[in-house]
């Protein structure tokens, strides 16, 4: 805490917009300075946009927008191929291995880390769970230790990243999200980018499942039901 007893507004948060990171941002609202989306290119970016943006004027948070246009020119991955690349059914490897981003979070935390000693900021936020660990290398908890000590490492002040959902379920964070008060009507899963959830993507079926799993009632309007 500092002088006036509040906790330090000290954390930068990747910031998708999507269920997971919307929840993280609501649990450390009190210590969030910036929230950094990054435009990738993929699929569903504008509707995962316009969810970070409400949520941030709504919790009054800097919003930054960081743009990494290479990733859909150099990258190999059906989340920048347009929806229809993008397998429906489960949330299972062989089904959603096409949808690796290869290195994604580990690029995406290298700027992030950059930006927060920038700013003088001590910690960055990352909302994996561990739904991911079978799918996304770069989700699993060894990925995350790594990731630690070479930001703590490679700066001055020993930026440190902090993943807490990494050992959750999304039903977990589901059940946290409603604690907080967050309105999950403006969140977004869905990897095909349509102006609804198509509900038959890998995402779409681990979201419903999710809400259905904590008992929480799911306010997503789905295509397909």
């Amino acid at each position: 805490m500092n002088e006036t007893g509040a906790m330090p507004r000290d954390a930068a948060i990747i910031y998708s917009g999507g269920l997971d990171s919307t929840t993280l941002l609501y649990e450390e609202r009190e210590r969030v300075a910036l929230a950094i989306t990054f435009d990738y290119g993929s699929n569903h970016a504008e509707r995962e946009l316009a969810c970070a943006r409400y949520h941030c004027q709504r919790l009054g948070v800097e919003h930054l927008v960081v743009g990494l246009d290479f990733v859909r020119g150099l990258f190999s991955s059906s989340l920048l191929e347009g929806g229809d690349a993008v397998p429906a059914g489960g949330y299972g490897e062989e089904n959603m291995r096409s949808t690796v981003v290869p290195f994604r979070n580990g690029v995406m935390l290298a700027v992030a880390c950059g930006i927060a000693e920038s700013r003088g900021l001590r910690r960055v936020l990352m909302a994996n769970h561990g739904g991911d660990h079978a799918i996304y290398p770069d989700c699993r908890p060894e990925f995350v230790a790594a990731m630690d000590r070479a930001m703590q490492a490679g700066t001055y002040e020993g930026v440190r990243l902090e993943a807490p959902y990494t050992e959750l379920c999304k039903a977990d964070i589901v059940r946290r999200g409603a604690a907080l008060g967050v309105d999950f009507s403006w969140t977004y899963s869905c990897y095909r980018g349509g102006e609804r959830h198509c509900g038959c993507c890998g995402t779409c079926v681990e979201r419903r499942e999710a809400f259905r799993q904590a008992g929480v009632e799911d306010p997503t309007s789905y295509l397909e039901n």
